[in-house]
């Protein structure tokens, strides 16, 4: 058997099986969420004049230290109509356009005034314009603002649309199929004899992919029975991506690979050199829409909340379009010990406060009490030497609920 494949290497394989999905384009206040298929370019030039920073008077520089007239105001939306004459202040609020001539803002905490009779009684601002937003402040018109590939969330909403956009050109969203298998599964809801147990990786899976913009369908669970894993992969034929859970080992019962081989689909690696997610399994096969993907997790819970983390997580990004596909590890001390590393790369439950972070209490990869309340993923290399407590180590973030 040819040696398992590294994490790092399994997912540059995956990844490379995919390409971002055609882009659509809609409204701004609609894309959050979504990843831009092209640079984001100004519009418009922000701010579009010199505005105020500070509530205070617009003056000319060369005039302090005063004394001023006050002949008239500028208010955000409301500029004032004149210019601004020697020995003359314009009152002006914070955002507000900056009067023509004037060149500096006395703030109001600095000055006193007596009906059109403003005085300094403070510090003048230093330098002039210390108080003054400049045009193009911000960005000027033909500015790359965002690059492609970043995920729009609220500042990017806010930026596109201050920038002249309306709308805002990004991926198609992925079509996903979960289909969850094993004769030992129940449906949830239905009687569970002591030799089931109820379904659950599915919807844990489809709550897992939800914090991506995709479609999910799911179908199971389906019998360890080849008749009955070809007709949900038939049902599955308009997906861009297929997860099965369950089936993936080396079993007698575990059908996964010879039902995708009947299926049409090509094998392009099998198990990885992680713990848990061993028999992790790619494919590839013509759907009825396109390319398929095939995601092969194994049945354990644990296993396959881990690798849907590091590799369909990251499938789905590339297809929409993502610049990062990969999740990013967060470097922190240790609280307690750990023991040595083993035989294969390891990611070890663990609750993280946000400063440290510490073992869970259970490793076992049919264990959900200890998954629900982890938060994040400990990294161990393989032949790790113990950790101790103050040892800065790895973690991956889960955003998995649990406790802080």
């Amino acid at each position: 058997m040819p040696p398992l494949l590294s994490l790092e290497e399994a997912q540059s394989r995956l990844l490379a099986l995919a390409a971002p999905l055609k882009p659509v384009h809609l409204a701004v206040d609609e894309s959050c969420g979504r990843y831009l298929a092209a640079p984001l370019l100004a519009r418009r030039t922000q701010p579009a004049a010199d505005l105020s920073a500070m509530d205070g008077y617009a003056l000319r520089a060369a005039d302090f230290p005063g004394p001023w007239r006050v002949v008239g105001e500028s208010a955000a939306g409301h500029p004032f109509a004149g210019v601004v004459g020697a020995g003359e202040a314009v009152r002006i609020a914070t955002g507000a356009l900056m009067p023509d001539w004037a060149d500096a803002v006395l703030a109001q905490e600095d000055c006193a005034r007596e009906g059109d009779q403003l005085t300094l009684t403070g510090t003048p601002p230093n330098p002039p314009h210390r108080h003054i937003r400049r045009r193009a402040m911000d960005f000027a018109e033909g500015t790359s603002l965002l690059p492609a590939g970043i995920r729009i969330g609220p500042a990017q909403i806010a930026l596109a649309l201050a920038a002249g956009h309306t709308h805002l050109p990004v991926h198609g969203f992925p079509r996903v199929a979960i289909i969850e298998s094993g004769d030992e599964l129940a449906p949830p809801g239905e009687h569970c004899p002591t030799h089931r147990i109820p379904a659950s990786n599915g919807a844990m899976l489809a709550a897992q992919l939800s914090a991506l913009p995709c479609v999910i369908e799911r179908f199971g669970p389906v019998a360890d029975d080849l008749p009955a894993l070809a007709t949900a992969l038939e049902a599955a034929s308009q997906a861009d991506v297929i997860i099965t859970t369950g089936g993936a080992s080396v079993g007698d019962h575990d059908l996964i690979r010879p039902a995708l081989e009947q299926a049409g689909a090509t094998i392009d690696f099998w198990q990885v050199a992680i713990k848990p997610g061993k028999p992790l399994l790619v494919a590839r096969r013509s759907g009825t829409r396109g390319p398929q993907i095939i995601v092969g997790l194994p049945g354990n819970p644990v296993a396959s909340l881990v690798t849907g983390y590091f590799f369909v997580l990251p499938l789905l990004r590339r297809l929409l379009g993502a610049s990062q596909c990969l999740p990013m590890p967060v470097i922190v001390p240790l609280m307690g010990n750990l023991p040595a590393g083993g035989a294969r790369r390891e990611f070890r439950r663990g609750l993280w406060d946000g400063r440290s972070a510490r073992d869970g209490e259970s490793h076992d990869s049919g264990a959900l009490a200890s998954l629900a309340l982890a938060n994040c993923l400990i990294e161990r290399a393989v032949a790790a030497a113990p950790a101790q407590a103050g040892e800065n180590l790895a973690i991956y973030p889960l955003g998995n609920g649990g406790i802080t």
